[in-house]
């Protein structure tokens, strides 16, 4: 059996959006270990001298820290409402009117300028919260569409007549849940999860409105930085930050199994 050919323009087409992606990324590695004092691409020398600047750098290292207490917290927090609010709007889809799904998307549809705002007059504001509670939760909402999403359509494949069979012979509603719900969208879960938190770790626009004197974000952090030095020390943190990403996909991987779940 001889496989499809394939066009040579669809081919191009494929080359040409893998460029598009990776080409950045290249860039920025590149620079990270350029010799210049300034940004260079291609890299003129080598040398690692900017990572071991980002490490000299205690504005870096402290506000990652946050940034990771957010995320973290952040994630779990959209997780869990998230995960009540996608198994009701599915399980009881006839009975919950259809517009009551779309105010979880909301998030998606208003400008982050103004959603950043809205959360500033409310949680700080109005509520007067420290700012770390308020960053946390201002990510929480942001992250809760896509984990209402995620794994509302892992929900949607899922035959609920199994739960209500093991629930009319004596099972607990939550154990049933926890047992036989659970497992069987647990890739929706993991994907959704994965999300929230590279959302929350990369976003600005929210954080500059909550963050407050002594707490800040790494975005908000480099993004000072590069208003008074150009140097390549902002690819190197990019470079880690990237690599931080990897890591936490491996770590899900290996303890999850996320390939085997969504196959």
């Amino acid at each position: 059996m001889t496989g499809r050919r394939i066009h040579p323009l669809s081919k191009l087409f494929g080359w040409l959006v893998i460029l598009f992606l990776a080409g950045p990324i290249v860039i920025v590695i590149g620079t990270s270990v350029s010799d210049t004092p300034f940004l260079a691409f291609p890299p003129q020398g080598f040398t690692l001298k900017w990572y071991a600047n980002v490490f000299s750098h205690s504005g870096f290292l402290d506000t990652f820290i946050i940034s990771m207490q957010v995320a973290v917290g952040g994630t779990l927090i959209a997780l869990i409402a998230g995960l009540a609010a996608a198994y009701a709007l599915t399980r009881y889809k006839m009975r919950i009117p259809g517009w009551y799904g779309s105010v979880f998307f909301l998030p998606f549809f208003i400008p982050e300028i103004v959603f950043g705002f809205s959360l500033l007059k409310t949680l700080i504001v109005q509520f007067q919260l420290p700012i770390l509670p308020s960053l946390i939760l201002g990510h929480a909402i942001l992250c809760l569409p896509y984990m209402v999403r995620v794994i509302g359509a892992s929900l949607s494949g899922f035959d609920f007549s199994i739960q209500e069979a093991a629930i009319s012979l004596g099972m607990h509603p939550v154990k049933a849940f926890w047992t036989i719900v659970l497992p069987n969208i647990r890739s929706g879960v993991i994907a959704g999860m994965v999300l929230a938190f590279i959302t929350s770790l990369n976003d600005m626009a929210v954080a500059l409105f909550l963050t407050g004197p002594g707490i800040s974000t790494l975005p908000i952090e480099v993004f000072t930085y590069v208003q008074q030095f150009f140097d390549p020390t902002v690819s190197a943190v990019s470079v880690l930050l990237m690599g931080v990403t990897i890591l936490v996909m491996m770590l899900i991987e290996r303890s999850l199994g996320l390939s085997k779940t969504v196959q």
